[in-house]
């Protein structure tokens, strides 16, 4: 509480106690011991005393409004309480339309009282009523006269009705009353800057400095209005001086910043933004924020990456322990093909309290990138020890047993991920994952128990794998209908064990839907392509193969043998035998490019099936 609103409470209570020592009355009691009696006219001015007792000595807003309200039921016009009541309102956020009532009846009780008039005025203002706030506050300029506040609120009322001109006018009124004010003079500045009279923000920038030579924040005020007055060699010196003034003055370096920015210096830029991640005073929110946003262009990104990196390095030694800064230098260190600094770095934070799972994430996936399997088994068993409720861990540790051929094992672990799924979507994924294992049991079984070489025994037969496995992606299917693996590999895998046109008919609508739901994915219109190519519609299987082609990053094999396949059912042998062997090249089985290569040359109106037996492959 400020002096000058003790000094009100004071006066408030001396003249309540005035008023009841001359009224207030003494009556004989039985036990002839008197006791006070308040006549009811000054009942509000008695409970007013107690009020200012809860608001001044006790610090009980609650018990002080409490008090003022039933003032208010005694007397409804008691300006006192009501002008306390505004100024208690005023100081809460969102209370300001009832600040605002009980100010305006106050003031309508005494319209010559500073104090009540003060406090329209300001409720005005907060409720964004700037046309009626105007003639309040020319009202209290004229009443309190030195009061340098009431200029800076009237300037600010006449910028927000886009009177900028009148603002200025106001603000040279309060310069000849009270002299330099600093903070009137920054915001005299700022609106000589917008209306265009730069030379005038200039001659203000620079008295100010003549004022205080020594006050960093007056040449850092003078370089920015040398900047947007487009002196730029002039701006640039003047941060340079405010900076040698206080090279950790963190609006002097923002604001530099800014110049840099603005005058495409990548260097200067990035130089002040590492001085400003190495300042406390600067806030870590912004430190993250700008930094997120500088590192979104990839190739700004690797043409600044050491520079960007020593800002992340300075977040890093500051605030070790922020997920969020512990995330952006592992990230950081990724980016930059740091692979072994980012895992030793994620490892160090494994033993953080509370223990964070996204570290453990981190940590697996780069032993898995590292080829170090039983690091891999490791770190997954402890992270199921510590978050035993998060299914994602489950699912990794499934996906490891699938890639050790524990295939048994890891549909197990995935039926326990589905005991802790929480919603159906992730179900329908875990289902999906199933019919995959299933399939894959599938084609182990195709190849024979010799070239089985994992270790662990299968436990089914192939029927029932294949039931197993349909019956998993029909469940996905039910829970998660837009799951688009499980469409296109349910799609793909009927394809390839059926020539039934009704069960190609079901295969088809299930991959059209895979590619309306991720669209330009060259596996999934493979997929499609190659449900057209055996129900015989083979100039449509061209259409979207070559659409497949065209999107491919994977450098799939299956593509230009599946292309090749295509287009011999079409008769363009020289083509097809042209896609046969780049498919060679790029890793498909040699025998079968050969046995394709061999087809007798006067082959017409045939497919390959017909002279070799096709490859299934697995789709994801």
């Amino acid at each position: 509480m400020t002096l000058k609103s003790i000094y009100r409470l004071a006066m408030h209570g001396i003249v309540a106690a005035t008023l009841l020592a001359g009224f207030v009355a003494r009556a004989a009691m039985p036990d002839n011991k008197p006791k006070l009696v308040i006549p009811d006219s000054l009942r509000a001015a008695y409970r007013y005393t107690d009020a200012l007792k809860q608001t001044a000595i006790h610090r009980d807003t609650a018990a002080a409004r409490k008090a003022y309200m039933e003032i208010l039921e005694l007397d409804s016009t008691y300006a006192p309480a009501l002008y306390q009541l505004a100024q208690q309102e005023l100081r809460e956020p969102g209370r300001e339309p009832q600040a605002l009532e009980y100010a305006r009846k106050a003031y309508e009780q005494d319209t010559m009282s500073g104090w009540y008039t003060d406090v329209y005025a300001r409720s005005l203002v907060l409720n964004n009523r700037y046309d009626d706030a105007l003639p309040i506050y020319r009202r209290l300029m004229r009443m309190e006269p030195n009061n340098a506040d009431n200029y800076r609120i009237l300037a600010m009322i006449y910028n927000q009705r886009k009177q900028p001109y009148s603002a200025i006018s106001i603000l040279d009124s309060a310069d000849m009353r009270f002299g330099k004010n600093p903070y009137l003079s920054n915001m005299k500045r700022h609106l000589l800057i917008s209306t265009g009279q730069m030379e005038r923000a200039i001659e203000e920038a620079q008295e100010s400095v003549d004022a205080a030579p020594y006050e960093v924040e007056n040449v850092v005020s003078l370089a920015e209005t040398y900047a947007a007055a487009k002196k730029d060699s002039l701006a640039r010196a003047t941060f340079e001086r405010a900076l040698e003034m206080d090279s950790t003055n963190v609006q002097a370096l923002g604001l530099y910043a800014d110049f840099c920015s603005q005058q495409r210096d990548t260097k200067g830029y990035l130089g002040a933004l590492q001085r400003l991640y190495a300042l406390d005073g600067f806030p870590l929110e912004r430190k993250i924020q700008l930094f997120e946003n500088l590192t979104k262009d990839r190739k700004f990104y690797g043409q600044n990456y050491f520079a960007l990196g020593a800002m992340a390095t300075a977040m890093a030694m500051r605030h070790p322990d922020d997920k969020r800064v512990v995330d952006i230098y592992g990230d950081h260190l990724l980016a930059g093909g740091e692979v072994e600094a980012a895992l030793a770095h994620f490892k160090l934070h494994l033993k953080d309290e509370p223990p964070q799972m996204d570290y453990y994430m981190a940590v697996i996936d780069l032993e898995d990138y590292l080829a170090r399997p039983d690091s891999v088994d490791v770190y997954v068993q402890q992270a199921v020890k510590l978050f035993p409720d998060d299914p994602a861990l489950y699912i990794r540790k499934a996906n490891r047993q699938y890639i050790k051929g524990d295939l048994h094992g890891s549909v197990a672990t995935f039926e326990q991920a589905l005991e802790i799924a929480p919603t159906d979507s992730l179900k329908g994924q875990i289902w999906g994952y199933i019919g995959d294992t299933y399939h894959a049991m599938v084609e182990r079984l195709d190849a024979g128990a010799k070239a089985d070489t994992t270790g662990f025994k299968l436990r089914i037969n192939k029927k029932k794998a294949t039931q197993q496995r349909n019956k998993s992606y029909e469940t996905s299917l039910a829970l998660y209908e837009n799951n688009a693996m499980t469409l296109n590999n349910y799609a793909y895998f009927i394809s390839e064990e059926t020539d039934d046109a009704e069960l190609l008919e079901k295969a088809m609508k299930m991959s059209a839907k895979a590619i309306y739901l991720e669209k330009g994915n060259s596996t999934y219109l493979d997929t499609f392509a190659w449900i057209l190519y055996k129900l015989g519609r083979y100039e449509q299987a061209r259409k979207h193969m070559r659409q497949a082609l065209s999107l491919d990053r994977t450098e799939s094999a299956e593509l230009p043998l599946h292309y090749g396949d295509i287009l011999f059912a079409l008769n363009e042998r020289f083509m097809a035998e042209t896609y046969w062997k780049k498919a060679l090249g790029m890793g498909a089985d040699k025998e079968a490019i050969e046995l394709r290569l061999a087809i007798p040359k006067e082959a017409k109106d045939k497919r390959v099936e017909e002279f070799v037996v096709v490859d299934k492959k697995k789709k994801k």
